[in-house]
């Protein structure tokens, strides 16, 4: 499937007013600091893609894991590549995931979780405008998905006024 500039990468839900669905999405929003909805219906529509490609593997293996495990070794290496998936975790696991799961994985949540912000809208801050680095390379996508080989060397741009420990803005206790 090719994807042109102007094919949505999401689907949005189909009914469009449940309360209660959207209460779940607004915590959601909150919690993980996204813009808006269409970031979170991002992350859904990749956790379905996800779950869509093991029932797929699953299928083709007849049930058997193991032979699932075997075909779908890419896929179930690239998920624990991106600490989606522990390193014993099998292809069945893909289909207990939670979107949070998925959203964990996002740079502005690592970021936040390793103490380079006080909460998530302003480690999204912190991204957008070029204070974070990640392997020296200067990321501006909260969104970017970090590989657990990725987590060690996320840090602020030595250019950065931020750099400078003693910063008002940096979170208290930080490196």
């Amino acid at each position: 499937m090719t994807t042109g500039s102007n094919t949505k990468r999401y689907e949005t839900p189909n009914h469009p007013y449940q309360g209660e669905r959207i209460a779940e999405e607004s915590g959601l929003i909150g919690q993980y600091g996204l813009k808006n909805k269409e970031e979170l219906w991002r992350a859904q529509s990749e956790l379905r893609d996800y779950r869509r490609e093991a029932r797929r593997l699953l299928g083709e293996a007849q049930g058997d894991v193991d032979l699932a495990g075997e075909y779908g070794a890419e896929f179930v290496a690239r998920l624990r590549r991106y600490g989606i998936l522990s390193e014993n975790d099998d292809i069945s696991a893909v289909l207990e995931l939670d979107v949070t799961d998925v959203l964990e994985r996002r740079l502005q949540t690592v970021a936040y979780r390793q103490g380079l912000a006080s909460t998530t809208k302003q480690a999204r801050q912190f991204i957008v405008h070029g204070h974070v680095i990640v392997d020296g390379a200067r990321v501006t996508r909260p969104s970017k998905k970090v590989a657990v080989g990725e987590q060690d060397h996320i840090e602020f741009d030595e250019n950065s006024p931020l750099a400078d420990e003693l910063h008002p803005e940096r979170a208290e206790g930080q490196e």
